[in-house]
Formats: structure tokens, C-alpha cells, sequence
């Protein structure tokens, strides 16, 4: 299948191009260059991928005419708001926003163990405290990741990102005199739109959460991408942190 790609400069991986049909660079903001760039491509359907910090909205974010209107209109700035009206203004133009996970399900994270070392039962009792707070949280489409140790919630992620947040829980613990312990927990959110914004973790989480000191990680079945996931399984392994996926009403 012919794939044609809208790239953003400084945010988008220029090797992108050489795994695609062509890759038209637009600046952040952009809407109705990038939809006619797809349209003149013959595009009918089209799948959101990749990442752009929430935090953009503070800096960066040149919209055109279509955008700047568009923005106008939102009761918001969340997440959610923000890439459903640009789904929905893709829809205006005959351009089919379809589930980001297409292709991908074989990616997507099972229920049950996932590495071969498993949660003690404090871990289990820690992301079961997490998992009420992170799947709160996530309804009102403020974070999806909550970090907890010893029972406590230390960290709840806003706009800065699953890496920072956990950094900042391992700060935390750090600052008491305490050796981080942290049980990660990322969830989807309720009423989540595959469409966009579905929780993925890579070996990129991997390394932030070794240098974090992460020791276990729960996240939702069925709704989180896992990237590179046979390395991925054995990398946590291999640093100590068990790996665990659970429906959406989390550990039982």
C-alpha cells in the first residue's frame, strides 16, 4: 500500500522518507496545506502517528487561517479536544481518520505477564493503588501515567510526558534519602479513542525507567502499543522490571 507522509521539522524523523512514498514537511499549526498536500496524493484514509508534546501549546505552534479558526471554536486546549476537532476538520475534505494501531495489533500489549519476572504483591498492591488514580486522572484527559511507591502516590504525569513524570517521581524519592522503588502504571483512557493518543511504551521508555529506578510496570492490555517488543521484553529483563498488562479495571 502506497503511504504518503505529513512530517513536522524538529519533530518528525527524517527517515521517514525512506520508508515511504514522500514526506510533505509542514510547520506545527498547519491544517489546510497538509489537507490538500493529501488530497492531491490521492489519500482517502489517514492514521495519526508519532508524537508532539502537549507542552507545544505554549511555544511553537504557527496556525494558518484554517488552524487559528479552528482553535477559536474549542471549549478547550486538552488533548482530546484538540485532535478530535482535527480529525473532524480532515473529515470536512473526505480524509478518513482510521485507528492508529491498524497494522499494528500484533503490537498491541497482552493481559497477563509480559516479562518473565513477575510483581511481588506490595508491586501489585502499588499498581492497584495507581491504576484507580491513573484511570481518574486519564478521564479528565490530563495524563495517563501514574508512579507510586510504598503505597503513596508520588508523581501524577500532566503535560510533560511518561519520561518526565517518572523522572520527577525519582527525584522525589531521592530527596527523602530513599533508593527508588517506583511502580509505573499507564493506562488508556475510558472512553479512549483509538483514532489517537493511544499509550505506547519502546525502549525508549526502557532507558528512562532504568536510569529512574523503576522495578515495575503495569499498563492496560488491548490498548498500549508496545514498540520493538521482543527487545523490549528482554531489556526489562535484563534491568530488573517486571512487565505486566490488565483489563481496564486494572489488577484484581
Amino acid at each position: 500500500m502506497p503511504v504518503v507522509a505529513l512530517g513536522i521539522p524538529g519533530v518528525t524523523d527524517p527517515s521517514l522518507e525512506s520508508v515511504t512514498d514522500g514526506v510533505r514537511w509542514f510547520k506545527l499549526g498547519q491544517i489546510d496545506a497538509p489537507i490538500k498536500a493529501l488530497k492531491e496524493a490521492g489519500v482517502r484514509k489517514v492514521v495519526m502517528a508519532g508524537k508532539v508534546q502537549h507542552v507545544s501549546l505554549f511555544g511553537g505552534v504557527l496556525p494558518d487561517w484554517r488552524a487559528a479558526k479552528l482553535l477559536l471554536t474549542l471549549k478547550d486546549k486538552r488533548t482530546d479536544t484538540i485532535l478530535k476537532a482535527v480529525v473532524d476538520e480532515f473529515s470536512k475534505d473526505g480524509l478518513e481518520c482510521v485507528s492508529s494501531a491498524i497494522y499494528l495489533e500484533h503490537l498491541l500489549a497482552p493481559a497477563g505477564p509480559i516479562t518473565r519476572r513477575l510483581f511481588t504483591e506490595e508491586q501489585l498492591a502499588d499498581a492497584t493503588l495507581g491504576w484507580r488514580a491513573a484511570k481518574a486522572v486519564a478521564g479528565y484527559d490530563i495524563g495517563q501515567t501514574v508512579v507510586v511507591q510504598a503505597g503513596a502516590i508520588v508523581a501524577v504525569e500532566g503535560m510533560e510526558g511518561t519520561d518526565a513524570c517518572v523522572a520527577r517521581a525519582s527525584e522525589l524519592a531521592r530527596s527523602q534519602g530513599r533508593e527508588p522503588a517506583l511502580v509505573v502504571v499507564k493506562v488508556a483512557k475510558p472512553r479512549q479513542d483509538f483514532r489517537f493518543d493511544l499509550p505506547v511504551a519502546g525502549l525508549d521508555t526502557l532507558a528512562a525507567f532504568r536510569a529512574a529506578g523503576v522495578s515495575s510496570f503495569a499498563l492496560e492490555a488491548a490498548s498500549t502499543l508496545i514498540f520493538d517488543r521482543e527487545r523490549f521484553c528482554a531489556e526489562a529483563d535484563a534491568a530488573g522490571i517486571a512487565v505486566m498488562g490488565f483489563p481496564p479495571e486494572g489488577p484484581a
